[in-house]
């Protein structure tokens, strides 16, 4: 018997051959699955003497918006604090309270959730594996925004479309060494930025040179980090006349370093950026970007936890190319914008 009252959620998941949000749908009585399915599940749980009392019934009576700590605080983070808004709007509706708490690796994150007496999970950005496996012993309904992890439900824009956008518009603009800036390759998002970067220019028929793809050096504070990059990139000896930066405060940085030496924006170098941060529309010159609904990526995790759709899935949300001052050439912008409509949705249609 005691062996019957230690059994977990993914115990019962493995020998029911089926996901963890199966599980819990099946043992709440939630809609979406077939009576075969329920009745497997509810069989195996009985055989196993699966405590049903652990799974509560209903909505989540509190959240818990879970951020790495190493991506700083959400003061200091424009992105994650959209989403927070988008988390805590949906929440607010709903009459679940959400609380927040930053981690990382080697803590005990499964007592500090606890503490926070959590039913549901929202992790934001990325998460060392080490810090998935202690968030997924906690063995609580789990949405991921802006990463990807296997068998959990996850929410991100389409991060590689933004990307091939963002760089076709250069290219279309008459570009001819065209660099990025990228953060750590290990985040989901930023790997798949920079897939579309890469994608653009073999399209092009460019040659993929490593010399003008930076990644941001991460034992350097953020923001003297992309200087950095950008510095080495104005190193070379033939310099880059266009910038993808993996997102707008990156690219903000860099632009910061191209006017110290004496380059004109976009006159001497174009440059786009990611997100469209509030800020982007006020820099001088304007920043283009790729925009995506921050605040939607927060609604849409916060609105499965909810009502117990946590079945994994990777859902993409749409992105916009925004065309401002720091990369417009304005007799370019006709033809390059109708071309690249056409082959940005002949690359929807292909990845969809």
């Amino acid at each position: 018997m005691a062996e019957k009252r230690g059994v977990t959620i993914r115990e019962l998941a493995q020998a029911a051959g089926v996901s963890i949000g199966t599980v819990s749908r099946a043992l709440k009585g939630q809609p979406g699955l077939s009576e075969q399915t329920r009745g497997q599940v509810l069989e195996v749980a009985q055989q196993l003497g699966y405590d049903v009392g652990k799974l509560r019934t209903g909505k989540p009576r509190r959240m818990l918006f879970l951020y790495s700590r190493h991506v700083g605080s959400l003061a200091n983070n424009p992105f994650y604090s959209y989403v927070l808004h988008g988390a805590e709007t949906v929440c607010r509706e709903a009459g679940v309270p959400l609380s927040l708490l930053s981690v990382q690796s080697g803590e005990d994150i499964a007592g500090q959730v606890r503490r926070h007496e959590a039913d549901a999970l929202l992790g934001a950005g990325y998460f060392d594996p080490e810090a998935m496996e202690a968030i997924r012993r906690c063995e609580l309904p789990l949405v991921l925004v802006d990463h990807f992890y296997p068998g959990v439900r996850c929410v991100n824009d389409d991060n590689q479309l933004g990307g091939w956008l963002a760089t076709r518009h250069l290219i279309e603009g008459g570009a001819q060494r065209v660099a990025a800036i990228f953060g750590p390759p290990t985040h989901y998002s930023v790997s798949l930025r920079a897939k579309g970067f890469r994608r653009a220019l073999f399209e092009a028929g460019r040659l993929f040179d490593p010399d003008y793809e930076v990644t941001l050096d991460p034992v350097m504070d953020y923001r003297d980090a992309g200087r950095e990059a950008m510095r080495q990139l104005l190193a070379l000896p033939q310099r880059p006349d266009a910038l993808f930066a993996y997102n707008d405060s990156t690219a903000i940085f860099a632009i910061e370093v191209c006017r110290e030496h004496g380059l004109r924006v976009p006159e001497d170098i174009r440059v786009i950026g990611y997100d469209d941060i509030e800020e982007a529309a006020h820099f001088k010159p304007p920043l283009s970007t790729v925009k995506m609904d921050k605040e939607a990526l927060g609604i849409v995790a916060a609105r499965a936890l909810i009502e117990g759709d946590t079945e994994p899935n990777d859902a993409a949300l749409p992105v916009e190319l925004v065309v401002r001052d720091s990369s417009r050439v304005a007799a370019a912008e006709p033809a390059a914008g109708r071309k690249g409509r056409r082959a940005a949705a002949a690359l929807a249609t292909e990845r969809g």
